[in-house]
């Protein structure tokens, strides 16, 4: 995809200055130049001089200090820049640089400390460089995001000293920025790409038309018996003097909306095969809602997102073009959780509203299993009058693992019935969607990208919109 600027976040750039009141301190070395002065200690019970020579040695190094901070550069003269690899997407290991600019006369070992947050790393980072004098130097550290949206970056705090180790100046960098924390774009451009070249959907180029549905012009042709009058083309019929006919294909290019639940049920933490870290439900659904927007792009539709919970929290009409594609992209990394139950109905009426033409919905969500009808699949089916509904359930890989596991004593028993009846609840709730017309559809999370976007490919080519 292409997008209209880049979405990564920018380089930040501060001159450092001295930290607290005494932005000073005594190097490593200083203490153990000082401890030899004691070695004078022992001759000092025969000869008393050995003490005027230990405080003529501790004095030395004092005064070996007191040089060694005069020449350490000024926190001033140093400026210090964190820039990024790459943009950071949910799940995907980055790197952050964090430069040192030596404005002064001496080289320095610096210590640096960044503020992180726990979104991108479990602890600070602890880096070490050598800057030397009028030069710069460069240190990396690992991030890994594990929440989407926008987080917070603080000061990043310095401790250097001269080679000979014997001073110390503490320095602070103001350093602080706001990142946004996107989804995972690259897997979504691969699986999209993938997906694509495996189906050989460039429905641009090779998709089916069929004459005489739509209304779309496609060619002209000379006229034949079956063909309806009002398809004739009195204009190209004067010029060429035998009637003429317009062909029609279907409309290839329509209104796709991403409807993303984001209520309690969506903020169950799961883990499938191959996943290191533990993501949500809602991010699988991110993730998927992503790859399937790239693709009904790639298509030449108009993607439009809503995503609700208690209240619509991103509503975006149905668009195209690169300044869209990033507005998607930056919607959906705002997209969070909430603690509570979704407000269903509200999100309907907000997509009634904002689309009045027949398109395409791909709602991601999910419902407990209850005794009565849950409220998301009644409102499922008030769309079905005016859209083609794709409606997307998400699984429970656990529960489905053990629905398939054989039981090996009779705890295991009552949990593989447990596990079998909620599924077959979930099984007819599915069937009584799909006999009104939407097309429900129950994926475990991993699989939720590829699916829809298989879904979305056949729902095209059999021209279903």
């Amino acid at each position: 995809m292409i997008y209209a600027e880049p979405l990564g976040p920018t380089s930040v750039m501060a001159r450092a200055r001295k930290q607290g009141r005494l932005p000073f301190a005594f190097g490593a070395r200083f203490f153990v130049a000082l401890l030899l002065g004691f070695v004078a200690l022992g001759p000092a019970w025969w000869f008393r001089q050995a003490i005027a020579v230990m405080f003529l040695w501790d004095g030395l190094v004092v005064a070996a200090w007191l040089w060694d901070l005069s020449r350490l550069p000024r926190p001033e003269q140093l400026e210090v820049r964190r820039s990024w690899e790459k943009r950071p997407c949910l799940g995907v290991p980055g790197s952050v640089a964090v430069e040192i600019q030596n404005g002064g006369n001496t080289s320095i070992r610096v210590r640096i400390v960044d503020e992180t947050p726990a979104q991108l790393r479990s602890a600070p980072p602890d880096l070490s460089l050598i800057a030397k004098a009028r030069t710069s130097a460069e240190a990396r550290y690992p991030v890994m995001p594990a929440e989407r949206g926008d987080t917070k970056l603080g000061r990043i705090f310095l401790r250097y000293q001269s080679p000979l180790g014997f001073a110390e100046r503490w320095a602070v960098a103001e350093t602080q920025q706001t990142i946004r924390i996107l989804p995972n774009l690259e897997q979504a451009k691969r699986q999209s790409l993938y997906l694509i070249r495996s189906r050989q959907a460039d429905l641009e180029k090779r998709r089916r038309r069929q004459r005489g549905m739509g209304r779309e012009f496609d060619s002209l042709r000379e006229y034949r018996e079956g063909d309806e009058l009002r398809d004739i083309s009195w204009t190209a019929t004067a010029r060429r003097r035998h009637l003429i006919t317009r062909v029609f294909q279907m409309e290839r290019s329509q209104n796709v909306w991403l409807v993303l639940d984001a209520g309690r049920l969506l903020r169950a933490q799961v883990r499938e095969p191959g996943d290191a870290p533990r993501f949500s439900k809602l991010d699988y659904a991110v993730n998927a809602a992503l790859s399937l927007a790239q693709v009904a792009l790639y298509c030449g539709d108009r993607v439009g997102l809503l995503a609700y919970g208690r209240k619509v929290q991103q509503n975006l009409y149905a668009g195209r073009g690169a300044h869209h594609v990033r507005a998607i992209v930056e919607s959906l990394a705002q997209v969070k959780a909430e603690a509570f139950e979704s407000d269903h109905g509200r999100a309907v009426r907000a997509l009634l509203n904002a689309q009045k033409r027949r398109s395409l919905v791909v709602w991601i969500t999910d419902f407990a299993e209850t005794a009565t009808i849950p409220e998301v699949i009644e409102y499922a089916m008030q769309l079905t009058p005016r859209h083609l509904v794709v409606f997307a359930a998400m699984g429970q890989p656990d529960l489905k693992a053990l629905a398939d596991t054989i039981p090996r004593s009779s705890v295991d028993l009552y949990r593989h019935g447990a596990a079998l009846e909620i599924s077959q609840r979930r099984d007819i709730l599915m069937r009584g969607l799909r006999q009104r017309g939407v097309l429900a559809l129950e994926l475990m999370p991993g699989m939720l990208a590829s699916s829809l976007v298989t879904q979305y490919l056949d729902i095209k080519e059999r021209s279903l919109i």
